[in-house]
């Protein structure tokens, strides 16, 4: 097995040492929802003052890794399924979520949303498989 260094702190997404990456602070609260936010800007654009559908998805996939991340479960995904329901402009700040929904085994089954955070609707969905490693 391949052993995982959480010391880098370099991860695209929530890495606070990666010069290119988004920086994004993920918490689980008492709700046991785990949340981040995030605006995109100009570098982030697929096309026409839209955000990159792949930044969508790294957002939430890593919403639903920090879920099991902050309870120390080291963990890779396996699966995801992603909805885009729709656009995401540039500069539109968005809350990021991520919850699992259960465990069996060595899975975990783990959900995450992309919603704008001015109306509450949901952008983007997910539901993705996670394999939990061994200590």
């Amino acid at each position: 097995m391949t052993e995982i260094d959480f010391s880098a702190n370099n991860c695209f997404v929530c890495g606070p040492d990666n010069p290119i990456g988004l920086k994004i602070k993920f918490t689980i609260d008492d709700d046991d929802i785990c949340r981040g936010r995030f605006t995109s800007m100009e570098n982030h654009v697929g096309y026409q003052n839209t955000t990159h559908g792949g930044i969508i998805f790294s957002l939430l996939d890593d919403v639903m890794a920090n879920w099991l991340f902050l309870k120390n479960q080291v963990a890779q995904t396996a699966q995801c399924d992603l909805r885009y329901r729709q656009a995401l402009p540039v500069n539109e700040p968005v809350i990021l979520e991520g919850w699992c929904e259960k465990q069996r085994s060595r899975v975990a089954f783990m959900k995450g949303q992309v919603i704008l955070a001015s109306n509450s609707t949901i952008v983007a969905e997910s539901s993705a498989k996670f394999m939990l490693l061994k200590d």
